[in-house]
């Protein structure tokens, strides 16, 4: 009889917290700010029922902050702002959904169907300016339609939004759709579809900027970084890709095993120099088009890894190069110099104007899909 009542007693227990966990997932949202134009920004919050959650604003597809397990419980773990305000004024990008192409267009100019698009110059390296992230007010600064989706135990947040023929000088009226799921498994799945009515090129990506020690907890040289790519696209100076494609092979270049951040990022290797540290695109080891690993991030402090799946050819590493310090993150913590990195799924920089490159130019009747996972998880090693 004691032995039943115990194993009642135990059920119930076990019942309660299934109950209450079920009751904490989901999605809920909340008024975040007005934009310059009126229009209300909102931020919406997925939480999966094991302590995992994600806050994510239709203005820029932003993910705000994103919660994960690791050694000493949940923390966020990326770099985020309080006010739609400081995202216009500040942020580098901050966690945002990136297009029509992310990453850099050298000289703001490509070629296409017999005729020359002039991009906006908003970035420049070297002494050369080019075009970076989608132009001047690209889909980072755009609010877009949110409507919330998925299950409750796998919330999901669809963004929609319609980017007019012309905008930041493309051609085609692109349609892009952008799902963010946040699953039971602890993972955050991105999906991306888009379709257009005139060829233009395309390149997403989102652009969160991870810590595994915590949002603004120091810098990421002691984190450990692994990715499968024996190649790499080495740029000029402007930061903009000659078109090889190099071996990792004898540089620090070479993630094939896990190696510290800090480990050769002071290096004299030129690639290095001219970017500040890493920001460089790998090509990853997979057929093109392939759903496959991308890279694992492991933090010792916290034993926080989180791992990347995608079906894009490449994945830029940046290292937080331009970080000094002088922007004030969400929790107030100053975000310092190397103090997060961005694992920025991807095709490669350039693409328009790199033939042997693979083409990211989207055309009517087709129907781009591109999926990136990341899985959190605690861990020993990497």
């Amino acid at each position: 009889m004691r032995t039943s009542r115990l194993l009642q007693t135990s059920m119930l227990m076990i019942g309660a917290l299934a109950m209450a966990s079920h009751a904490n997932a989901g999605i809920t949202s909340k008024v975040w700010g007005t934009l310059p134009d009126g229009k209300t920004a909102h931020l919406y919050t997925l939480t999966n029922g094991r302590g995992m959650k994600v806050v994510i604003s239709d203005f820029g597809g932003i993910i705000n902050q994103l919660w994960a397990p690791g050694k000493y419980g949940t923390q966020d773990i990326v770099l985020g702002l309080q006010t739609p305000s400081e995202y216009l004024k500040e942020s580098p990008y901050f966690g945002a959904i990136i297009g029509r192409y992310a990453n850099r267009i050298g000289k703001g100019e490509f070629h296409l169907n017999g005729k020359t698009y002039h991009l906006a110059l908003n970035n420049k390296n070297g002494g050369i300016w080019c075009s970076l992230h989608g132009g001047k007010v690209g889909f980072d600064k755009k609010l877009w339609h949110a409507k919330p989706g998925g299950t409750k135990d796998n919330p999901a947040l669809i963004l929609t939004y319609t980017s007019p023929n012309g905008q930041e000088n493309y051609p085609g009226t692109l349609k892009i759709q952008v799902i963010y799921r946040l699953l039971h498994s602890n993972a955050l799945r991105i999906e991306y579809t888009a379709t257009t009515s005139k060829a233009t090129p395309i390149n997403f990506t989102n652009h969160a900027y991870f810590n595994l020690g915590g949002e603004g907890n120091g810098t990421i040289l002691n984190e450990l970084v692994q990715i499968p790519a024996k190649y790499y696209t080495p740029t000029t100076k402007a930061l903009i890709p000659t078109g090889r494609i190099v071996s990792v092979v004898h540089t620090p270049f070479d993630w094939l095993r896990p190696h510290r951040v800090g480990a050769r990022i002071g290096e004299k290797n030129q690639q290095l120099i001219w970017a500040g540290g890493y920001d460089q695109n790998y090509v990853l080891n997979k057929p093109l088009g392939r759903y496959g690993l991308a890279a694992k991030v492991f933090d010792p402090r916290t034993d926080r890894l989180v791992v990347c799946y995608t079906d894009q050819p490449g994945i830029q590493l940046y290292t937080g190069n331009f970080l000094d310090g002088t922007i004030v993150g969400i929790s107030g913590k100053k975000y310092l110099h190397r103090g997060a990195l961005t694992l920025e799924t991807q095709h490669y920089p350039d693409s328009p104007n790199q033939k042997n490159f693979p083409t990211t130019i989207l055309k009517p009747g087709q129907v781009f899909h591109s999926v990136t996972q990341y899985n959190f998880s605690v861990a020993k090693r990497i």
